[in-house]
């Protein structure tokens, strides 16, 4: 089988500078939580449950972009430092619910507003509130599509 001119497919002409935005922006992220003092997970997951009265580990899981098997230990280690407790649902002896502790809840409101400020920059200098809302939609669609089965 030949291997099709692509130079010019605007598909494809996506994908590197997709690719590159996120590994910038994934640099960025990561070095700034960093200098919060949290792992990334830590972070998602401190972020995910702030402002919530808790959710089970089910719920957090597919909240976040932590995967189940790491999961666990970033429990742990948040446990370990007095961010979160751990509470069995009552209805359902198989469930645990997560929340953020006091201490949790302070480091929440005061990590989550100074990665936020520091962001809101990047995004700012580069797009309009109309463009992001559009590019919102477009990167959703494209999630969405990449979820579906391979097309035939």
């Amino acid at each position: 089988m030949e291997l099709p001119d692509l130079k010019d497919d605007p598909h494809l002409k996506v994908l590197r500078p997709l690719v590159e935005t996120y590994l910038a922006f994934w640099r960025m992220d990561s070095r700034h939580v960093r200098s919060l003092k949290l792992t990334p997970s830590q972070f998602d997951v401190i972020a995910t449950l702030g402002d919530t009265k808790g959710l089970t580990c089910a719920e957090l899981s597919a909240a976040t972009l932590v995967t189940k098997g790491t999961l666990t230990g970033v429990l742990d280690r948040l446990e370990d430092k007095g961010l979160i407790r751990r509470t069995p649902v009552a209805d359902d002896r198989r469930s645990t619910r997560i929340c953020l502790t006091e201490k949790g809840d302070r480091l929440f409101k005061k990590t989550f507003a100074a990665h936020i400020a520091f962001l809101r920059p990047f995004f700012e200098r580069a797009l309009t509130a109309t463009e992001a809302e559009q590019l919102r939609t477009l990167l959703r669609r494209l999630h969405r599509s990449f979820q579906e089965k391979p097309p035939a």
